[in-house]
């Protein structure tokens, strides 16, 4: 009787440190999958953009503009659940540069005689549809008449510098290394010349949106790919503001702790 009681103890006594050791075992598992979240406190990025082309997307009326970019950007989190980490983001643009269309000026005269004159490397006009019209004056006692036409020709880069320090972005699924995000950002360019017209300004503002996927290599490194609508102009400080509207093509190295 007493050695089934003593064998009894010791089975019950072998489950129960059985069954702790398994739960220190599962404990940092258990921990790790349900508090590990792909969400730097500070993060820093180096990237590049490019847009292609300008058009009436929303404000900007220039059209034929294209804009190359490279910075840095930092980012803290304010706000982190398990549906959305919420960040500061602000982006430094040293290198920010926007290209023009020039003009090409064609001269057709018929009167007094047949002569065409053309011009190249004017300064570029908001539109590139060719504008055409006729002329006829009198210039000692000589008639002149003919066509003027003007087009977009050739292009010219313009240097200058950029920066967002207003801006935010929200990262859906935070527990998953794809994550769908929005942004948004402030700021002002200043170029060595004015865009994108010669009558507008040097100094300009602008604003962005757009939506993307950051890629989480570790809890330290991702990369972030993004399509967003970006928008500069000189809010009417200048004489004229047609302002300028890019679907831009943003890539991020991101890495933080």
């Amino acid at each position: 009787m007493q050695s089934n009681d003593s064998f009894t103890l010791a089975c019950g006594f072998n489950r129960t440190l059985l069954s702790l050791l398994t739960l220190c075992l599962a404990l940092p598992a258990f921990a790790q999958t349900r508090e590990q979240y792909f969400a730097r406190r500070n993060s820093f990025g180096v990237l590049g953009a490019y847009a292609n082309d300008s058009s009436h997307i929303l404000l900007g009326d220039a059209e034929q503009r294209k804009l190359l970019s490279f910075g840095v950007s930092y980012s803290r989190r304010l706000f982190l659940d398990h549906i959305v980490n919420w960040q500061y983001d602000a982006e430094i643009l040293p290198v920010a540069l926007e290209s023009d269309p020039l003009t090409k000026f064609v001269n057709q005269q018929t009167s007094p005689t047949p002569e065409t004159f053309t011009g190249a490397g004017l300064p570029p006009m908001t539109n590139c549809a060719p504008i055409a019209f006729s002329y006829t004056f009198v210039e000692s006692g000589v008639t002149y008449s003919g066509t003027q036409t003007y087009s977009c020709s050739g292009r010219q880069w313009t240097i200058g510098e950029a920066m967002s320090p207003v801006g935010l972005q929200w990262n859906f699924m935070p527990r998953a290394k794809t994550q769908p995000f929005l942004d948004a950002h402030g700021g002002y360019m200043y170029s060595t010349h004015p865009i994108p017209i010669a009558s507008s300004g040097s100094f300009n503002f602008t604003f962005d949106f757009g939506a993307g996927v950051e890629l989480y290599r570790s809890l330290a490194q991702s990369v972030r790919v993004q399509y967003r609508y970006h928008h500069i102009s000189n809010h009417n400080t200048a004489l004229y503001n047609p302002g300028i509207d890019n679907g831009e093509i943003q890539l991020s190295y991101v890495f933080g702790r």
